[in-house]
């Protein structure tokens, strides 16, 4: 760009300034015009006005996915309703470890829908015994922004030993 920019000024000194500004010009609306904000692609421009609330209400918020052997994968999942009057926005999910690995509805969830949240926990990533794992979700909502989900269950035995009990280690 500075190239550009002295080739224009060593053509004719008068019009330096008038060029020079026209380019700038044409730059700055060119910047503008290709605005990449990043609120925006995350959908935080919805979480942040407060005018695009809507009202929500959890189906549910607990899941005990029971027993799993271990190697196995099984997923969690968890319904949200808009009760609200504006299109709901599930805005993020993470997952609480990474053992996890979260999924959701995307794009507008309208008056009256139903939008899902799921994990899908991989055993092998984690040990044998009771397990307790969180998914943690963010919306457009006047009544919660943000939620925990959680899900539970027991790793038993291992991928080559089926229904192998787990004992327990007593302390020392």
């Amino acid at each position: 760009m500075g190239i550009f920019i002295k080739s224009i000024l060593k053509i004719k000194p008068k019009l330096n300034m008038k060029k020079l500004l026209l380019v700038l010009s044409i730059g700055t609306f060119v910047n503008i015009g290709c605005n990449t904000n990043p609120m925006v692609k995350l959908g935080l421009d919805k979480v942040l006005d407060t005018s695009k609330f809507t009202q929500i209400q959890w189906i549910d918020t607990l899941a005990n996915l029971g027993k799993i052997t271990m190697g196995e994968t099984k997923t969690a999942s968890f319904q949200i309703k808009n009760i609200g009057n504006k299109p709901l926005f599930i805005t993020n999910v993470a997952a609480g470890c990474g053992c996890t690995v979260p999924d959701y509805t995307k794009g507008a969830i309208a008056p009256g829908g139903i939008g899902i949240v799921t994990g899908s926990f991989d055993s092998n990533k984690s040990h044998p015994g009771e397990f307790r794992k969180s998914i943690f979700v963010t919306t457009n909502s006047a009544n919660g922004i943000n939620q925990t989900l959680v899900f539970t269950g027991l790793i038993v035995g291992d991928k080559n030993t089926k229904d192998q009990p787990v004992t327990p280690v007593k302390p020392i």
